[in-house]
């Protein structure tokens, strides 16, 4: 086997150690939120050693692979299990701002093989009930034999220029005065290039050209992939859609609206632009 040390910080792996050890790091969630430790000041992924008295009583219980040389894993608290003392818990996009990018991303894809547990309890084909399959991330009837994977729903992000000017948007979801770039789901059978055209002119009703791949980032909310690409301005006017942006327009790198936070891919889109 080819030794990935080097290679690849984290590599999954669904099959459990023979045992456990003091430093092998816990994702555990309780009602979405992420269990973490607070020590001096410092917020860490707690260890098998901080939780071992919750363990025995987890609702789901999965191994994820190995961050260097720790186990990784993941579970689900019962909502009545209360912590207490350096333990707390914080919302997963609270997490992606304080602890360290790779424990970040070990905490997305346990929080979204804990979604794909709970919302796949059942066979989609004979519902029937499903079981973990062991060496893989899957579950599997146990009466059909029908196994189905964990559902990743690929969205494009992307940064509108025009000249030296970038467009961005208020989205009726967002707080009061955030703007960030325009965004969607794919739809079926569309390539990406044409979803980045179809948002676009959707949202804020105007045609581009020259698109270009910019970098991806997962997006476990509860089960995405954010695809990020540039592109130009070509023609048409600002409209927006009114039902999910509800204001838009072009802006300079010396007078924007409040943007998004600096560990997501719409801020690294942006400031890639304004920063030029």
């Amino acid at each position: 086997m080819i030794n990935t040390d080097d290679y690849m910080k984290f590599v999954s792996d669904p099959l459990f150690p023979e045992e456990n050890k003091e430093g092998d790091l816990w994702f555990l969630f309780q009602d979405k939120m992420l269990l973490v430790k607070e020590d001096m000041g410092k917020i860490n992924i707690p260890t098998f050693k901080d939780v071992k008295q919750l363990i025995d009583g987890l609702e789901i219980k999965y191994h994820l692979g190995k961050l260097k040389d720790k186990h990784c894993f993941c579970g689900e608290i019962n909502s009545a299990v209360k912590v207490s003392g350096e333990l707390k818990f914080i919302t997963l996009r609270e997490s992606a701002a304080i602890i360290d990018k790779e424990s970040v991303s070990v905490s997305g894809k346990a929080a979204q093989i804990i979604h794909f547990h709970k919302t796949n309890k059942y066979c989609g084909i004979c519902g029937g009930k499903n079981e973990f399959a062991n060496n893989e991330f899957a579950m599997k009837c146990k009466e059909c034999g029908y196994t189905c994977y964990p559902k990743v729903c690929p969205a494009i992000i992307v940064g509108i220029t025009k000249g030296d000017k970038i467009l961005l948007a208020n989205n009726k979801n967002f707080p009061e005065g955030l703007h960030s770039t325009i965004a969607g789901f794919v739809d079926v059978n569309e390539t990406l290039e044409d979803c980045v055209r179809r948002e676009i002119l959707e949202e804020v009703n105007i045609k581009v050209k020259n698109i270009k791949y910019f970098d991806s980032q997962p997006w476990p909310y509860p089960n995405s992939i954010m695809i990020g690409f540039t592109a130009e301005y070509e023609s048409g006017e600002i409209k927006v859609d009114g039902e999910e942006i509800l204001h838009a327009d072009w802006y300079s790198k010396d007078n924007l609206p409040i943007l998004p936070d600096k560990t997501t891919i719409a801020r690294r889109i942006i400031d890639s632009i304004i920063c030029k």
